[in-house]
């Protein structure tokens, strides 16, 4: 029962104080388990919100930790939180996800304590039954004014009716190939792109195209030939390419838009992880508006369970036809998280996510520099949770991530990457962001420099 008298501020604040003044007492041990939100609720005459809140900003200070389903305890201040003790570390031989591109949780994990702002927030207002109500496939005006305004944030100027809200990118693609393709369409993308969009191109029937690249990405020259013979769309990441990391530079989006504008192909950019980086070239499609589709990526830059994106169409589009999409796929997407990104989005939230991944990226990019630095290009290092590892002469991508797997750590071959029927490359996707914490990250690291060293494993004997 926290002392609340004499204290001043906000209620949750002083819950907080309260906690914090009992552990250092030693009213309350380590290990200690608090009351539920609504069972201290009732005790001091206050919202469930308010305890919900009091409990994540003491977990912020880092006083208590909670599990969903164990309930709050109150943490040992001298082991950190989330991070396995040295006696842990050093008999930890559980196996290490290096292979899910996924962003990593901040200490303090930012992400889930805006998300309960948000929720306790929204309670208080009318909007909730709104937000039940069914809403237009597109979005509703304040949800498509949050993706116009997130969309400014990679350099695209876009007005609201261009905007359709999806469920995340994938869910952007397949509502882009869906309405602007037929069965039979040629699909054009990097020789090396994103394992998804060769998923949906057999699913809507469409030849896919393999395009040349190189260190500045897809290949001009190479384009204009694909477009020669025929090609519907292209599908395309010039920021953050997805398995490579690489970011196409101006002159090469403007080379890329004029063959499209030449050929009448349309583009489809897919921005997932273009504000890792602090700046950038702007988007391709800021170079072709008239016929540019433009993903909006949100996943990937805040947090992957908020399964949020925005589609922008062209100017003369306005998006009506992807809204057509996505209401026979599902009516609309989900209007509670729709509202919850509006939120962040308005209230610069969004933002200070994005901030808090960069410092994250950061501290992870030492770690590969001091363990992989030397088989990594200076350039392959962008600021990205996913980087293209180039193998030793003699080995083969399939046979590396086979022996990573047995020694303890999962990569991505290059093959799952590779877009047509030409050779395989000799590299595997590493990604920093998927292990819970920095040690499990090093212990990966370390893992995948000892495979490296080890050379490939001798075959073994037929009998």
């Amino acid at each position: 029962m926290p002392e609340l008298r004499g204290r001043n501020g906000p209620l949750y604040r002083a819950i907080a104080d309260a906690l914090s003044e009992d552990i250092d007492a030693g009213r309350l041990s380590p290990g200690t388990r608090l009351p539920t939100h609504r069972e201290l609720a009732e005790r001091v005459g206050v919202t469930v919100g308010t305890v919900t809140r009091a409990y994540a900003e003491a977990e912020k200070r880092g006083l208590v930790s909670g599990e969903v389903g164990r309930g709050t305890y109150v943490r040992d201040r001298e082991v950190p939180v989330h991070m396995p003790s040295p006696v842990d570390l050093a008999h930890d031989d559980s196996p290490v996800e290096l292979g899910i591109n996924a962003p990593a949780t901040p200490e303090g994990d930012p992400a889930s304590q805006a998300l309960r702002r948000s929720l306790e927030e929204l309670g208080r207002t009318q909007r909730l039954t709104e937000l039940l109500a069914y809403q237009p496939a597109a979005g509703t005006t304040a949800h498509r004014v949050a993706g116009a305004a997130w969309a400014s944030r990679f350099g695209l100027q876009a007005k609201p009716e261009q905007v359709v809200v999806c469920a995340g990118g994938h869910h952007a693609m397949e509502v882009a190939l869906a309405a602007l393709t037929k069965p039979g369409d040629t699909l054009a993308t990097e020789a090396l792109t994103y394992p998804g969009v060769k998923v949906l191109a057999r699913r809507f029937q469409l030849r896919l195209q393999s395009v040349a690249m190189d260190a500045q990405g897809l290949v001009p020259e190479a384009f204009e030939a694909a477009c020669r013979v025929g090609v519907k769309l292209l599908y395309t990441q010039p920021t953050c390419h997805n398995p490579t990391g690489v970011v196409q530079p101006e002159a090469r989006r403007r080379r890329i838009a004029e063959v499209a504008r030449k050929y009448g192909v349309l583009v489809l950019e897919d921005d997932a992880y273009g504000l890792l980086p602090e700046s950038r070239p702007p988007p391709l499609a800021s170079f072709l508006p008239e016929a540019s589709y433009f993903i909006a990526g949100v996943s990937k830059l805040l947090t992957p369970g908020l399964r949020m994106g925005y589609l922008v169409a062209p100017a003369r589009a306005r998006g009506e036809r992807l809204a057509e999409e996505v209401g026979l796929a599902s009516l609309m997407t989900t209007p509670l998280m729709a509202e919850v990104l509006a939120r962040w989005v308005e209230d610069g939230t969004a933002d200070e996510l994005v901030v808090r991944q960069r410092q994250e990226v950061g501290e992870r990019l030492a770690l590969v520099r001091g363990l992989l630095g030397r088989e990594l290009p200076r350039a392959a290092l962008a600021p990205l949770y996913h980087l293209w590892l180039g193998l030793p002469e003699g080995r083969r991508s399939e046979e590396f991530v086979a022996q990573a797997r047995r020694n303890g750590v999962s990569v991505s071959s290059a093959e799952l990457f590779t877009a047509g029927p030409g050779p395989v490359p000799a590299a595997v996707r590493v990604c920093i962001g998927a292990p819970r914490t920095r040690a499990q990250l090093e212990r990966g690291l370390k893992r995948l420099r000892e495979v490296l060293d080890a050379g490939p494993e001798p075959l073994a004997a037929i009998v």
